[in-house]
């Protein structure tokens, strides 16, 4: 299907494959995510890491089925944004829109902090605003280039990562076998029976689910994917977030046997002092610094083009100010939007880089709630108006995964619920100037 057929021009450079886009999800998703959470996972849902990430898994298994369901519907960039104000109504599609703002505006700062966190663990007299800036710089001018170099660039991160959570488990599994913590592999950190409880399990996944988001990332790139850009989209999608789920079980399952016993002296640190237990000084120094090049560098060149993708797609059609379509004219990428996210990234650094809980409890909100509008959209676009007959993909499916992601979010914390609420509500007020401005809010009759 044409882009020209949703009344929009070829602009973006078509040069990513399946495996681009498989490695770009995994990169997103950073292998080593857990290096940085685990500490924060296991305060909220203490031995049971690694079976919050099979719960968070399982419930982005569901949402990565519906959004490569629309993506083959409306292969465009703009992610539950084109989606919900295509499939289901236009207004919707735009709050869609703006809760994904929440989520992907405030990833790359995210990821900037928990990168100058682990870096400042190592070199404190280097202030943590230092490696912010850094990685802030290198990210923006990575993605100037476009994404066929941002391509290139996630291979070799990609290899580099899993070449650090290779060497950490098998010194895990070694001291693990060596009579370290529970001195062989449990059953214990997927269930324990009597250390069980579903509500503390469940904030525990409210933000193991933050290491599964990018994935979703993936749809913002359809424009920019050869060949049939709806079928490798949900293929992607799917190819990523089970590749991705192993490995987080993997090593969080490790670590949690390892761990047997120990008290970590922060939340911040808890990984890198499993990681001395494992194998030593050498290697909390060395999972730390590849947490900071993963988190600082690799993903957030990847956020920060998923964002800019959203921020054009929403100006394309009026919901932005036009100069952030600007198309570059050597680079073939959206320059004003890549720049605009840099500075709003800073801004937002400032003011969260002492409260990094808060902040991945507002990304995981914007991220949730999208995807519980994206369940509706699948089920209203084919189900009711398609009339397909699909039973499982286009009503079980966005139905199950609905139900799980709205009792993720209804366990997260109260103070990202009434912050995710007043961003709503910020948007609801922009959406209603747009339609006294005159805005063109409807693509269809159809809702």
């Amino acid at each position: 299907m044409a882009i020209e057929e949703f009344g929009y021009k070829q602009e973006l450079k078509r040069s990513l494959s399946l495996t681009d886009l498989v490695i770009y999800g995994m990169i997103f998703m950073i292998p080593i995510a857990p290096f940085g959470v685990y500490g924060y996972v296991n305060s909220e849902a203490p031995g049971m890491v690694p079976l919050a990430y099979i719960v968070g898994m399982v419930a982005m298994l569901f949402t990565a089925l519906s959004y490569g369901s629309m993506a083959r519907a409306f292969p465009i960039a703009g992610s539950v944004y084109s989606y919900a104000q295509r499939g289901l109504n236009p207004g919707v599609g735009f709050i869609a829109g703006w809760l994904l703002l929440l989520d992907y505006l405030l990833i790359p700062p995210l990821l900037y902090i928990y990168a100058a966190i682990a870096l400042n663990h190592l070199y404190p007299e280097i202030p943590k605003t230092a490696f912010i800036l850094a990685f802030l710089v290198s990210a923006t001018l990575v993605n100037l280039r476009g994404m066929t170099f941002t391509a290139r660039m996630n291979i070799v991160f990609l290899l580099a990562q899993l070449v650090v959570l290779g060497i950490f488990l098998v010194c895990a599994w070694k001291a693990l076998h060596g009579g370290a913590g529970n001195g062989h592999l449990t059953l214990a950190p997927l269930y324990n029976p009597t250390g069980f409880n579903f509500g503390l399990l469940m904030q525990g996944v409210s933000i193991a689910v933050l290491s599964f988001l990018g994935f979703d990332a993936i749809s913002t790139l359809a424009e920019e994917t050869r060949g049939d850009a709806g079928r490798s989209v949900g293929r992607a999608a799917l190819i990523s977030l089970l590749v991705m789920g192993a490995i987080f079980v993997a090593q969080t399952w490790l670590a949690t046997d390892l761990a047997a016993g120990m008290g970590f002296t922060s939340a911040d640190s808890a990984f890198y002092e499993i990681a001395a237990i494992a194998g030593g000084s050498w290697l909390a120094s060395l999972t730390a610094i590849a947490t900071a090049l993963a988190w600082g560098v690799a993903v957030s060149i990847t956020s920060q083009a998923a964002v800019s993708r959203l921020l054009f797609g929403m100006a394309r059609d009026g919901k932005l100010p036009g100069t952030l379509a600007r198309v570059h004219p050597k680079y073939s990428t959206p320059y004003l939007s890549i720049y605009l996210v840099g500075v709003l990234s800073l801004v937002i650094c400032y003011f969260f880089i002492d409260t990094v809980d808060t902040l991945t409890s507002l990304v995981n909100f914007g991220a949730l709630s999208g995807f519980m509008i994206l369940h509706i959209t699948v089920i209203n676009y084919y189900w009711r108006r398609m009339q397909s007959r699909n039973v499982w993909r286009h009503l079980i499916t966005p139905v199950l995964g609905f139900v799980i992601t709205f009792a993720i979010m209804f366990n997260m914390g109260l103070q990202a619920q009434k912050l995710g609420i007043a961003w709503v509500v910020i948007g609801l007020v922009y959406l209603w100037f747009l339609s006294r401005k005159g805005a063109s809010l409807v693509l269809s009759k159809d809702i």
